[in-house]
């Protein structure tokens, strides 16, 4: 049993994981990278790995983290051999990288969807990003846009050093402005320094092997992140948002934006959390894959690699995606 995402509905069972990477491989891999749709298919079949994989907790058993601690340390993209011997030979080094690290990328380009969103919204908003991380989902207004290859969307003072292509379908139209930002924060549990060179280096690690476009991308991100020096807490959602939450100043709306995070949390959690926001009076943008956020009703049409997230207002689907917020529809 899975979510749309392919995440297993139940623990430390092989065949969970054999489903989960199988999911991970057709749906997202495939037609988006190679080496890793390799990689999540030889995992899949090999009953040595997976008896590997799982031990781990629950949220460390995902593809991307446990590929992004392979090539940390030195498995070479795609070549399932190389994966399979240093998963074998030096699992104890990559579980401790699996269990101290975390896919904490928060993708920049995941920020169009939050503007599509922001749109709706009257304000000056106060922004909240759950999940933070380094807080790159947190400046939407700091990057520049292109939406369908002629539409530009940039910053007021200016054009940004981060510049990123979105692909929108039809019925889909661009933002015609940047949204009013009075004031931002994040929440984490475990928040990320921009202007560290770890953290640097292993949000690069994330990012796909094929993905050079997304590598520099990101490397200006985190560059625009520290400049700005965004705030980020450290804290748990259950017990850190409401303080938080009551920092945005009066007169603004606060606007609580969570993306590829609730997929960590298990199905009661996930319903907690949202009830949890709605009990702020806070509007709510939610980014993530299908199937995860609770509140989100189910969409009839085909799961593909560019419509596996979903973008919502308050549980109101705005938009589909792919997982990288490159690629964004009509849902």
């Amino acid at each position: 049993m899975n979510d749309n995402t392919g995440r297993p509905a139940f623990r430390h069972d092989t065949r969970a994981v054999a489903e989960w990477y199988r999911a991970f491989a057709a749906n997202q891999a495939a037609g988006s990278s190679p080496s890793l749709e390799r990689w999540a298919s030889a995992i899949a079949e090999d009953g040595d790995l997976l008896a590997l994989l799982a031990p781990l907790p629950y949220d460390k058993q995902q593809p991307n983290l446990v590929f992004a601690a392979a090539r940390w340390h030195g498995a070479r993209p795609g070549d399932t051999d190389s994966l399979r011997e240093l998963l074998t030979t030096r699992w104890a080094a990559v579980e401790t990288t699996i269990r101290m690290r975390a896919t904490q990328t928060n993708e920049a380009a995941r920020c169009a969807a939050i503007l599509l969103g922001l749109r709706l919204v009257p304000g000056p908003v106060a922004l909240l990003e759950i999940g933070a991380a380094a807080g790159l989902c947190l400046i939407p207004d700091r990057y520049s846009y292109t939406f369908g290859g002629n539409t530009r969307l940039v910053p007021v003072d200016g054009p940004s050093p981060v510049s990123i292509d979105i692909r929108l379908g039809d019925g889909l139209r661009p933002p015609a402005a940047m949204p009013d930002i009075a004031w931002r924060a994040g929440l984490d549990l475990n928040p990320l320094d921009p202007a560290d060179p770890d953290t640097l280096a292993w949000l690069q690690i994330l990012v796909w092997p094929e993905h050079e476009t997304r590598r520099a991308r990101l490397a200006a991100a985190i560059a625009l992140a520290a400049e700005h020096h965004v705030r980020v807490s450290a804290g748990d959602l259950r017990t850190g948002l409401e303080a938080l939450a009551a920092a945005a100043p009066r007169g603004t709306t606060l606007v609580i934006t969570h993306s590829a995070t609730l997929a960590y949390l298990d199905e009661p959690a996930r319903r907690k959390a949202v009830e949890h926001i709605a009990s702020l009076g806070a509007r709510r943008i939610s980014f993530e894959a299908r199937g995860v956020d609770p509140a989100v009703p189910h969409l009839d049409i085909p799961v593909t690699p560019s419509t596996l997230f979903v973008a919502a207002l308050d549980g109101t689907p705005y938009a589909v995606g792919d997982g990288h917020g490159t690629v964004l529809g009509h849902p």
